[in-house]
């Protein structure tokens, strides 16, 4: 996919969502079909905050903890500070593509006026977006790029996020001698999801040519049980204690990472990347079984989304600018165009887990410091 073909221009600062689309809502409210946001077909928009309306979301899974934990209610709750009267409708599609687009079908019937769309099947999600479209209902895809017409694209920096965790791997190698001196594995997201490839290029560019990869394998529906597997069977096929470390593409995938190592009994553990910065990622780099998560802002990610959706069905321009942001354009496999946000990443580890998650109010020190790990975060200084 392209990246960054054309730049808004950024300015710092930003300003409340319903200040942003105030004019939004007295031209959608005066003038019928008074505009229509990129690829929302051509049904004008029919809503205004002041009415309120409905909006559709729709995610692909609940194995990784952040979309029950985190989005789902981070959207809803930007959505409802912004249009009170507003309603959202969601769904999980539990990783099936065929039950997402019946999914998105209910929704569409429902008269959802945006949709924001976090694909199972970047390409099968196609459907769902040409399905919207026909019906002038514009779709936000959330977090993993989609096929088709598509409105708006906010996520992050995907590539940058396989490069933090190539590098800290790579960091975390040389600093046990030769980063050659034994194979690593590489155990990828699913193959079905654009995001993991993503993360499997940039982590690719930082490691190729420095490291001996000795396993590599994505891992179907980013199942920690399918990842255990995988590692089980390279760890018997290379040698336990040969493997020097893991690049695993998140924090699921690494668990069951782990627990293939300690079940091989290998031990000091290797260092193992992961991303979402999960609880129990979190709490894992504290005792020293992971090396690294990512922690991507998602409540950034998703007050970007919610802001994208009620412009997108009050038929207004999103003004990135506004908000400190950067618009630019990706294309994606259908070969659309699409205005996107990408959005900054962070490297977790443990030396930075009070200056990042749970300073930023993720996670209390409670909620990680439960007995089991209370001297790790003593010594990580998250307690007294």
């Amino acid at each position: 996919m392209s990246r960054r073909v054309r730049r808004a221009a950024s300015v710092p600062g930003c300003r409340p969502l319903a200040a942003a689309l105030a004019v939004a809502v007295v031209a959608a409210a005066s003038v019928a079909g008074c505009g229509k946001a990129p690829g929302s077909g051509e049904t004008a928009a029919r809503g205004t905050l002041e009415e309120g309306f409905a909006v559709g979301l729709l995610l692909p899974e609940s194995k990784t903890a952040r979309y029950e934990a985190f989005d789902r209610p981070l959207i809803e709750r930007h959505v409802k500070q912004a249009c009170p009267r507003c309603s959202l409708l969601y769904l999980n599609a539990q990783q099936d593509a065929a039950k997402q687009q019946s999914q998105a079908d209910s929704l569409l019937s429902q008269g959802v006026q945006a949709l924001i769309l976090g694909a199972v099947d970047a390409r099968a999600a196609g459907a769902v977006v040409e399905r919207a479209k026909e019906q002038g209902v514009p779709v936000v895809a959330y977090d993993r790029f989609a096929s088709g017409p598509v409105s708006y694209f906010v996520t992050f920096d995907n590539e940058k996020v396989g490069e933090e965790q190539g590098k800290a791997l790579l960091e975390a190698l040389r600093a046990g001698g030769d980063p050659k001196r034994g194979p690593i594995l590489m155990i990828n997201g699913s193959a079905t999801d654009p995001n993991a490839a993503d993360f499997k290029r940039g982590a690719h560019s930082v490691l190729d040519g420095n490291v001996v990869v000795g396993f590599e394998t994505d891992t179907p529906d980013w199942s920690p049980d399918k990842a255990q597997q995988a590692v089980e069977q390279a760890l018997t096929k290379l040698g336990a204690s040969s493997v020097v470390g893991v690049y695993a593409a998140n924090d699921g995938l690494a668990s069951g990472a782990i627990a293939a190592l300690k079940g091989h009994g290998v031990s000091p553990m290797p260092p193992v990347t992961g991303q979402d910065a999960e609880l129990a990622g979190i709490q894992r780099v504290l005792a020293g079984d992971q090396y690294m998560t990512i922690y991507k802002p998602y409540a950034r990610e998703a007050e970007t989304a919610a802001r994208m959706a009620l412009a997108a069905a009050l038929g207004e321009p999103y003004d990135a600018a506004s908000y400190g942001e950067e618009l630019v354009e990706q294309t994606n496999a259908s070969g659309h165009r699409v205005p996107s946000v990408l959005l900054p990443v962070v490297a977790v580890t443990r030396a930075t887990v009070a200056s990042t998650v749970v300073a930023d109010g993720v996670y209390s020190a409670g909620q990680v410091c439960t007995p089991a790990f209370q001297a790790a975060c003593e010594q990580a200084g998250l307690l007294p």
